[in-house]
């Protein structure tokens, strides 16, 4: 669970980092601590890096992932059938989209 300072200080931070503004590596620490335990602060991370890269939503389905929020952190990963797990590849996603 998070404080209300602790909320408003992490979107502070992604506020600034979305806009491309200078972030030190202690408060991308403190972000990252918090991000790996609590999942709307993996979401809210997610979300303002693919803000400061502007992504562009070419079609309905990128729309569908972004608001469902389970594109990929990296910019240049595609699911390659031949070679990746589907369950690996949504890993990243929610609990409740993840297979049993």
């Amino acid at each position: 669970m998070l404080t209300t300072t602790s909320r408003l200080r992490i979107q502070e931070i992604l506020t600034r980092l979305s806009m491309g503004k200078q972030v030190t590596l202690e408060e991308r620490i403190y972000i990252n601590k918090y991000a790996t335990r609590n999942q709307n602060v993996s979401s809210w991370l997610r979300k303002a890096s693919r803000i400061q890269r502007q992504e562009k939503i070419n079609n309905q389905i990128d729309e569908l992932l972004n608001g469902l929020d389970l594109n990929s952190d990296e910019p240049h990963v595609t699911y390659n059938p031949d070679h990746d797990d589907l369950g690996e590849w949504f890993s990243g996603a929610p609990s409740w989209i993840r297979r049993s």
